[in-house]
């Protein structure tokens, strides 16, 4: 799931379909959270709903400030994963954390050639950002793709994780293109579990049901 929401993460843990969480500083700001001990409480409670890595991004701009960061956030849970930015100081601080064995998602991937560069540095999900893409008129699942493509072909193991999901069809798209996981808000969750046939088809089990029992 893509959210710093608690109950959305608790609701959503609850259907058994959840492998992980994401979060960044825009997401805990929209829950109110302000400050890095909020963060880090809200971290910890993240990680005892979820049996999976958590993704926490760092906020610094300089590589000594993310592999400061870094190493701190690799301390809080037991299951991090560090996000780090997919810029020349972000490259850096992903290779500094990988051989300190920080497990490293590389985030705000916004072409091929970045992907490339973090999974040679380390990273250990690189997180490719369709909807921003498809929002100035790129096909960002068609980067997915080629990740995808590209990292089967030379035997990269990095995982290849889509983000910034914004519909269902990105989900299938996005399972389609191969990529290894995909990060979703928590009503494009229950978007994925809906399908009207499906109420038409109880509601008509329901009415037959209590029909047979007047008979």
């Amino acid at each position: 799931m893509d959210t710093a929401n608690i109950q959305e993460i608790r609701d959503g843990a609850r259907l058994g379909v959840i492998s992980g969480v994401t979060t960044n500083p825009s997401l805990a700001a929209s829950e109110g959270i302000g400050n890095a001990q909020d963060y880090k409480a809200a971290v910890q409670e993240i990680s005892d709903l979820v049996d999976g890595p958590i993704s926490v991004e760092v906020v610094s701009q300089d590589a000594p400030g993310m592999v400061a960061e870094g190493r701190e956030i690799a301390e809080w849970i037991p299951n991090p994963w560090v996000k780090i930015p997919s810029t020349p100081a972000g490259f850096e601080a992903i290779s500094i954390l990988a051989r300190d064995g920080i497990k490293i998602n590389q985030t705000l991937c916004f072409s091929t050639n970045q992907a490339l560069l973090g999974a040679q540095a380390g990273s250990t999900a690189v997180s490719p950002f369709v909807g921003r893409l498809d929002d100035i008129g790129h096909q960002g699942m068609q980067m997915v793709a080629e990740i995808v493509s590209i990292f089967r072909s030379y035997d990269i193991k990095t995982l290849v994780l889509a983000a910034s999901i914004r519909h269902t069809l990105h989900c299938t798209m996005a399972a389609q293109a191969g990529a290894d996981i995909a990060t979703v808000p928590y009503k494009v969750l229950l978007q994925m579990a809906q399908h009207p046939l499906t109420d038409a088809g109880m509601a008509r089990f329901q009415a037959d049901w209590e029909k047979a029992g007047k008979s």
